[in-house]
């Protein structure tokens, strides 16, 4: 297959090139400059295509000559950008690249959203069906790529697969590195009970869960959960990584209401300078927000089987961590 990836010098963008790379694929990368990020995915046999995703002229360059695209360069959560910012990479971007690759005579684009656009989930596990409820800028800009790649994809007959991936770890991640980093460290601290649910998805799982979404016959036009096979709670998980780092398990739990309201004010204050405020209502939603889904559609589907366990998948990004000396 002749693939493109949009976002290929982030961390998932990156796992799926390299994963293309190996089992043959011929693999371009739209980037945004020629630097050492380019420079090393070159050196893995990923060709960088420069360009901008806002730039008309930049996919249609990227898009030409490509079997598939995975789209999966976004904007996540970043203090001082203003929602347009927002909009138009997460948003407007998705339609850009849709028309582009429709007109290059493109197959299919995976365009990878986020469960995020089902916000809190009242009725563990949620399905695809499940009701959508955005709770931020980054997750309503993402509900709103998918509507337009949607509307995009049956203007023009081109197939497009929509996959929403659940909390993302592994080696490399930077997301989850506070929670893996306070437990080994012995200064994790939950808020509020610990019993929400949680589910994490492996990055090698993932990457072959968008590869089933770029070629099985039938994801042309589905939506799909990507998600690992097992979920916990936040106790749970925080106990996972606790024995994996050969420390006792945390045991020191706050009350949420303080750090909220301290949240609501440290946003008011920095907000107008663009600072990224040191407490922020998003991370105590990490603490009160349940995340469980079922990936059934996806497994009947296209055949997707996550194989990395959690206590695996944990030990994994544990020795990245320490390998880069950042517990």
């Amino acid at each position: 297959m002749r693939s493109l990836v949009t976002g290929a010098t982030g961390f998932t963008g990156g796992h799926l090139a390299r994963a293309l790379v190996a089992q043959g694929d011929t693999v371009s990368a739209l980037v945004r400059t020629d630097g050492p990020a380019a420079a090393a995915l070159a050196r893995v046999g990923v060709r960088p295509a420069l360009g901008d995703l806002r730039d008309p002229a930049a996919l249609a360059a990227a898009t030409a000559d490509v079997d598939v695209v995975y789209h999966i360069a976004a904007i996540y959560r970043h203090a001082g950008l203003a929602e347009d910012t927002y909009r138009a990479v997460n948003a407007t971007a998705v339609k850009q690249i849709i028309e582009a690759a429709a007109r290059g005579g493109v197959k299919r684009v995976v365009h990878c959203s986020t469960v995020g656009v089902h916000g809190d989930v009242e009725h563990p596990p949620a399905n695809e069906d499940a009701p959508l409820k955005p709770g931020d800028i980054y997750q309503v800009t993402k509900l709103e790529g998918e509507r337009l790649a949607a509307e995009a994809a049956a203007r023009l007959g081109i197939e497009v697969t929509i996959a929403r991936p659940s909390g993302i770890y592994g080696p490399g991640d930077r997301r989850l590195l506070r929670l893996f980093r306070g437990v080994a460290r012995g200064h994790w601290v939950t808020l509020g009970p610990g019993e929400i649910y949680y589910h994490l998805t492996f990055i090698d799982d993932l990457v072959e869960g968008f590869r089933l979404c770029g070629v099985h016959p039938a994801a042309a036009n589905r939506t799909y959960i990507l998600a690992g096979g097992e979920v916990t709670t936040l106790n749970a998980l925080v106990g996972l990584v606790a024995e994996g780092a050969g420390v006792p398990v945390p045991s020191r739990h706050l009350p949420v209401w303080p750090f909220r309201a301290a949240g609501a004010a440290c946003e008011a204050v920095c907000r107008p300078f663009g600072l990224e405020p040191p407490i922020h209502r998003r991370r105590v939603d990490f603490f009160t927000k349940s995340r469980a889904f079922d990936i059934t559609r996806a497994r009947t589907e296209i055949g997707f089987a996550p194989r990395v366990g959690l206590r695996e998948g944990i030990r994994r990004t544990l020795d990245w961590y320490r390998h880069e000396g950042w517990l």
